[in-house]
């Protein structure tokens, strides 16, 4: 039987993997409107959610006169399904914690949770607490859909309690806490959070670019690295629509090139010394290079498993150096998602960045061939 660490790895990594496409996906719809944008307006990267620089008519919320040949147009609209989309992700996160936990009865206490958690639709009940209140959302509606279902009751009640009672009951409970309860503290942990990663500059940020780089290496698109991408994530959501600078943009640069110095790295291992490596894993090295390209962390994760001893620590030191170095770049990055298919909207800091993922990459890929050829002697 599962200890409780792991259940709550589970329950967590299932709400993560239910999260990841809203995010990868609302996070290239919105890379691509700031590539339109800026092949629409000749350079100005991150205003493609502006109606009037866009050239749009945007009454009452109806696109009006759209224009086919309008790149602006384009990006306008693309923008907005991408935010949609990726506004999602944090309900999503809470809803299916509680669905790992409860099954169905968890999905609508755990959608107001994550809903709350991130004053979707402008939600004046918004808490702010962002992912640490979706998962707390997520645990209590879970837990809570869980007790009731079993509940004894008439058997006439019986088909009532999944599809009535626990929604309602598990919902109304669970938003008050996530109200009265959770919104003081957690919100102020989040705004302490923002503030502290506002005030970084310098040797800071270095020391944070090795922190969130040894962390999107240690698993791989397991819990720790999900973490180190939803601080990330969520921080891009925090960003003023009239910036064209933040710290957020600065982690998300971070993140996204320390996660995929991993794939790269091994597939350079292979592709160097194959005589280290089974014949299936020079297949998949060979596929690591798009997967890493792609910003898919995961790439690593047969190498990993086959010989974490020596893998892991390499990629780990790898990320970590390519963390430091974008940070110390102070290279800057609006999308969430799309690998090296987003780096043309960092404008100049892109050869940089381009950079500091090739050093990653090459350090990651020689540590790995030295340690697996110690280890053969």
């Amino acid at each position: 039987m599962a200890g409780t660490g792991t259940k709550i790895r589970q329950w967590l990594m299932t709400g993560v993997s239910y999260m990841i496409p809203f995010v990868a996906a609302g996070g290239i719809l919105i890379a691509l409107a700031f590539l339109l944008a800026k092949a629409a307006t000749g350079g100005e990267t991150h205003m493609a959610w502006d109606q009037e620089l866009m050239h749009v008519s945007n009454t009452d919320g109806a696109v009006t006169g759209f224009n086919l040949l309008e790149l602006g147009n384009w990006a306008y609209i693309i923008m907005f399904i991408g935010k949609a989309l990726f506004a999602l992700f944090v309900p999503v996160l809470a809803a299916y914690i509680a669905y790992a936990i409860a099954d169905r009865p968890g999905l609508a206490p755990g959608f107001v949770a994550g809903a709350l958690a991130s004053g979707l639709d402008g939600n004046p009940l918004g808490t702010g607490t962002g992912f640490l209140g979706a998962i707390l959302g997520g645990l209590l509606a879970g837990f809570l859909a869980l007790w009731i279902s079993r509940w004894k009751v008439a058997s006439w009640i019986r088909p009532l309690i999944p599809v009535v009672i626990i929604p309602l009951l598990a919902s109304i409970v669970t938003g008050f806490v996530m109200v009265l309860v959770l919104k003081a503290p957690v919100g102020a942990l989040v705004t302490g959070l923002t503030n502290w990663l506002n005030g970084l500059s310098g040797g800071s940020m270095i020391v944070l670019g090795i922190i969130l780089g040894l962390m999107m290496a240690f698993d791989m698109g397991g819990p720790v690295n999900k973490v180190a991408y939803t601080f990330a994530a969520t921080g891009l959501t925090a960003v003023a629509a009239t910036a064209t600078e933040a710290p957020q943009w600065a982690v998300m640069a971070i993140v996204m090139a320390a996660g995929m110095t991993p794939p790269l790295g091994i597939a350079l291992a292979t592709a160097l010394r194959p005589k280290l490596f089974s014949e299936s894993e020079i297949e998949n090295g060979k596929a690591a290079w798009l997967l890493g390209a792609s910003f898919i962390s995961e790439g690593a994760i047969p190498f990993a498993a086959a010989d974490p001893i020596r893998v892991i620590p390499s990629i780990m030191i790898g990320s970590g150096l390519t963390g430091a170095l974008v940070a110390m770049f102070n290279n800057q990055l609006p999308a969430p998602h799309g690998g090296i298919f987003v780096v043309p909207l960092m404008g100049a800091g892109a050869l940089t960045y381009l950079l500091a993922i090739a050093i990653g990459t090459v350090v990651t890929g020689l540590l790995v061939i030295v340690s697996k050829g110690l280890g053969n002697k």
